[in-house]
């Protein structure tokens, strides 16, 4: 079996540690990865009828469904350590007790789920093909509107909005364990971010395949479709936008696993345009198993890096064949962005893009995006010199 290139930090490693320490000396019990324990956890302080809110019968059954699948692949197959075992509770009771805190939001206000918006633009691609890059570029335009990181990671809204200073020290906290983070992807906790959150909410393996070895699950879901993840996303959408105020403002849109889904996905978004990004296959599966290499190496102490490369050889072919599917069949507007050619000169490919999906490239536009690159500038000295330092500090 072939070890991850990756170290684990100190953090992680000690972590680790004082989590089977706090077991084994019966300080805590070791939660079970159990659908029916987890969903206790998870549903404390909600009535039953909470879970529903504007979600059908199938929808419902859809997510324990996938719940208990999930919950089987990882007690079978993730081999997980104690940091894994803990972060996975974590995940799984987080998505139980949001969907549940949705659904009562809906009970009482169920015209947030059902707002009128105005067309997105789905940004679609490999991961690790540019779609981060691309998306940023066109949500900068102030006549777009994006997702904060910190809406993605928490799609509950509140008064006071404290998800801001929640997705703050939620990175925080990610970036103490896996000090490569904001290298494979720079965060920000108000910056515009994919929506793999949502996706999560909704029991998507998108997230938890980049971290756990659940080939069971995934498998499943694979085959299974994902008419009800996405109107669970369409509604989170909706009252995202009526609650952030920029429902006349098309939304861009941007996940990986939208690649995957692109039919069930645009089922929901009538009008919307599509934003492809495009990279040769050998930099996107070695930036893909770099990424899901880093995520497992501290979860599981049996993963196995040539398991990787050929899971992410197969993932990589079977999202290639359904994307191109799905836009073969599309009638809306398409814009195919290269990878090299958005590095060469991104101007100039954003100006292709926006001239092929109809939209008017403004001043204004080009100057957000400007800003929008300096940022990843600015990161991207910061970002290599951290690294190295949190090794050594965490």
């Amino acid at each position: 079996m072939r070890s991850h290139p990756l170290a684990v930090s100190r953090t992680a490693r000690l972590a680790r540690k004082a989590i089977a320490a706090i077991w084994r000396l019966g300080i805590d019990e070791k939660p079970p990865l159990d659908p029916d324990y987890l969903w206790r956890i998870g549903s404390r302080g909600f009535a039953p009828e909470d879970e529903s809110g504007e979600r059908s019968a199938e929808d419902v059954a859809d997510f324990r469904d996938r719940l208990d699948r999930l919950c089987r692949s990882l007690r079978e197959e993730a081999a997980l350590n104690p940091l894994g075992h803990t972060l996975a509770y974590g995940q799984l009771t987080a998505a139980i007790r949001k969907r549940h805190a949705l659904g009562r939001l809906w009970r009482t206000r169920p015209e947030l789920a059902r707002t009128e918006i105005a067309p997105p633009i789905v940004v679609v691609g490999q991961m690790r093909s540019g779609t981060t890059r691309l998306h940023r570029l066109l949500a900068a335009d102030p006549a777009h509107a994006g997702t904060r990181f910190c809406d993605s990671f928490d799609p509950v809204p509140r008064s006071p909005d404290l998800r801001p200073l929640k997705g703050t020290a939620a990175l925080m906290v990610a970036r103490r364990i896996n000090p490569w983070l904001d290298t494979l992807h720079p965060f920000g906790a108000t910056r515009a971010d994919e929506e793999i959150g949502w996706l999560s909410a909704a029991l998507n393996p998108c997230a938890f395949e980049a971290q756990w070895r659940i080939p069971g699950y995934v498998a499943w879901s694979e085959a299974q479709g994902a008419v009800p993840v996405y109107r669970e996303f369409a509604r989170i959408l909706r009252t995202d936008a009526a609650t952030r105020g920029n429902t006349d403002r098309p939304r861009v849109l941007k996940c990986p696993q939208f690649t995957e889904d692109l039919p069930d996905l645009l089922a929901q978004l009538p009008g919307a345009r599509v934003a492809a990004s495009d990279r040769d296959e050998s930099g996107v599966w070695a930036s893909s198993v770099s990424l899901v290499s880093s995520q497992s190496a501290f979860q599981s102490d049996h993963a196995d890096l040539a398991a990787i490369e050929a899971e992410w050889h197969r993932k990589i072919a079977l999202r290639d064949e359904r994307m191109a599917e799905a836009l073969r069949a599309f009638e809306g507007p398409v814009a195919v962005t290269g990878f090299e050619a958005l590095n060469a000169d991104w101007r100039k490919a954003i100006a292709a893009t926006y001239t092929a999906l109809g939209l008017r490239l403004s001043p204004a536009a080009l100057a957000g995006m400007e800003r929008e690159r300096s940022l990843d500038r600015d990161a991207d000295h910061r970002n290599h010199a951290a690294m190295l330092r949190r090794f050594a500090e965490t």
